[in-house]
């Protein structure tokens, strides 16, 4: 009995995330079946993570070299044909009419979103699961903190690509459908899994519990609802530099690609898996943005 109920209060703590979400999105927008798929589109990238913390419970020991570079490599080619096919293609077509100077809002954009998660990287003080090396602005804080500001930094570029998208869709001012935003959400929330997993698999093997590594796993996502729903919230404002948010999402995306996941999936031995795992994962979300949109 005892053993029941502490597992059924596990349960529900472990998807209080989902539940707070959903009450808050309940009072933003007016449940009616456009706004329906709005909230499920930005939960879906948040499950992602969920289920790829759920590997603590069915995997034993480390995850093995091998798996970890080729969900790195995965990951990546996710983000990238995020970002080319479902953020700075779009950016440009939306300024189409403007000759040569169609590509200047995509590339201020993404230099923006490139020098913006630059700066964050640089101010914040964090560190990266599997080093003992703070990086960012010197400060007190527990590694577990700034292991959290670590994968906040990595998350958020990617709930305000999943806002953007969603706010360009609903407007319905641009080429962006709605099934290309959704399109959007699950390539990220496919991502999210190895994300997720090579998140919490570290946490239980350091000694922490299934329960406590899954929970830590599936929060490590919250901020990408976050970021979105901001998104959202401020999309009448952003309507006239909307192609400029699309290509700042896309840039702030590619920083983390760049300065994070490429150089951990190429260093030392198996880096041909990450290669190949990347090559899957842009196919993969470059088929989703054309096949949905």
């Amino acid at each position: 009995m005892h053993y029941e109920l502490k597992s059924t209060l596990h349960f529900h703590f472990s998807l209080s995330p989902i539940f707070e979400y959903c009450t808050i999105l309940k009072f933003i927008l007016p449940l009616h079946p456009m706004n329906m798929t709005l909230i499920i589109g930005l939960l879906i990238p948040l499950l992602g993570t969920m289920l790829g913390s759920a590997f603590v419970f069915f995997m034993r020991g480390e995850m093995s070299a091998r798996l970890q570079k080729s969900l790195l490599g995965f990951a990546s080619g996710v983000m990238v044909a995020a970002s080319v096919w479902s953020l700075l293609i779009p950016a440009m077509e939306m300024e189409e009419g403007k000759g040569v100077w169609a590509v200047m809002p995509a590339a201020v954009g993404f230099l923006l979103g490139m020098g913006f998660l630059l700066l964050i990287d640089e101010l914040t003080p964090h560190l990266h699961i599997g080093t003992d090396k703070p990086e960012g602005m010197r400060s007190h804080l527990s590694r577990t903190a700034m292991l959290a500001l670590a994968v906040t930094i990595h998350n958020l570029p990617e709930g305000m690509a999943v806002g953007v998208v969603f706010a360009g869709a609903d407007s319905g001012a641009t080429n962006i459908s709605l099934a290309s935003a959704l399109a959007v959400a699950v390539g990220i929330a496919i991502q999210n899994v190895p994300e997720g997993a090579i998140i919490s698999m570290p946490m239980r093997a350091a000694g922490n519990s299934r329960w406590r590594s899954f929970l830590i796993g599936s929060l490590s996502g919250a901020v990408e609802p976050v970021g979105a729903v901001a998104v959202m919230l401020l999309a009448s404002l952003l309507m006239p530099v909307l192609p400029y948010m699309l290509a700042f999402a896309a840039g702030a995306m590619f920083y983390v690609v760049v300065e994070e996941l490429i150089p951990e999936a190429s260093s030392g031995q198996h880096s041909n898996l990450s290669t190949i795992g990347f090559a899957i994962g842009f196919v993969l979300m470059m088929a989703l943005d054309v096949v949905m949109g």
